[in-house]
């Protein structure tokens, strides 16, 4: 079996517990990566400047795909890509959401905009990336800058009707999918967390059968797919499971830990 050489992990729902928590175990777990000469870093549906406090503490070297891996940054958070959303995809996006009743944020790469404060994940967004919102009576300046667009509800069987409608609605011009079961993203054709994985390999000379890649959503299925070894988290679905080539714990009980010591083994 291939020696692994780089290891990329999802952030929410993989490498962070359900509280936005990097264990111990988990911190102690990179750190045998970095002995073993293994690279790290992660790819997050988060903004560049939500995933400050995971480089900082993970002290990761290498450059992050912010934004479901349509753009990559620097750890320093200088900007090495940056692809926007087209503005027909945010319009066209804006509207469903408008339709179908679901909140709507906007990203760019330096500002997360918000139409109003729900309560609930808006404060929980606010914790995880460690960024205050800007609540804009009119967001219609920021469109043409979107790195992501986001539809946020707390029916999730709804957002997942909508997911559906709005890649339909798409088509081409946008990716459109779930980061979490609350969170519908939005984000630039072409580019997507497999994309990224293959760039960073590329950089570091990696083949893709040295690659691990670890995640729980639907999102992260293309980097698995750019990868020679995967694991789906023990709280990912059966569906995303078994698009992996194999499962480890979940994020509640280390399972990114778990996953890094059967790497090592390898």
């Amino acid at each position: 079996m291939t020696r692994i050489r780089l290891v990329v992990s999802d952030v929410d729902g993989t490498l962070v517990t359900r509280d936005k928590r990097l264990t111990p175990a988990t911190r102690a777990a990179v750190d045998r990566l970095r002995r073993a000469g293994i690279h790290f870093s992660v790819t997050s549906s988060r903004p560049g400047f939500g995933l400050r406090m995971i480089i900082d503490t993970l002290h990761i070297d290498q450059p992050v795909g912010p934004f479901n891996g349509s753009s990559i940054v620097n750890p320093d958070l200088t900007v090495v890509e940056e692809q926007r959303v087209p503005q027909d995809a945010v319009e066209r996006s804006l509207a469903l959401f408008e339709r179908r009743g679901v909140d709507i944020w906007i990203f760019t790469g330096d500002t997360w905009v918000i139409r109003r404060d729900d309560g609930c994940y808006v404060d929980r967004e606010r914790r995880a990336i460690a960024t205050e919102p800007f609540c804009a009576a009119d967001d219609r300046p920021y469109h043409d800058r979107a790195c992501k667009v986001v539809g946020v509800s707390g029916d999730f069987a709804l957002l997942e009707r909508v997911e559906a409608e709005l890649q339909a609605e798409l088509g081409d011009l946008a990716h459109a999918v779930r980061s979490q079961n609350y969170y519908l993203d939005v984000t630039p054709p072409g580019a997507n967390k497999g994309s990224f994985v293959a760039a960073l390999a590329r950089r570091l000379g990696v083949p893709r059968e040295a690659v691990a890649t670890l995640g729980d959503m639907a999102n992260d299925v293309p980097m698995f797919k750019a990868s020679g070894m995967s694991f789906a988290m023990g709280n990912a679905t059966a569906a995303i499971k078994r698009e992996a080539g194999r499962v480890t714990a979940s994020n509640e009980d280390d399972g990114f830990a778990s996953a890094v010591e059967e790497i090592l083994k390898g």
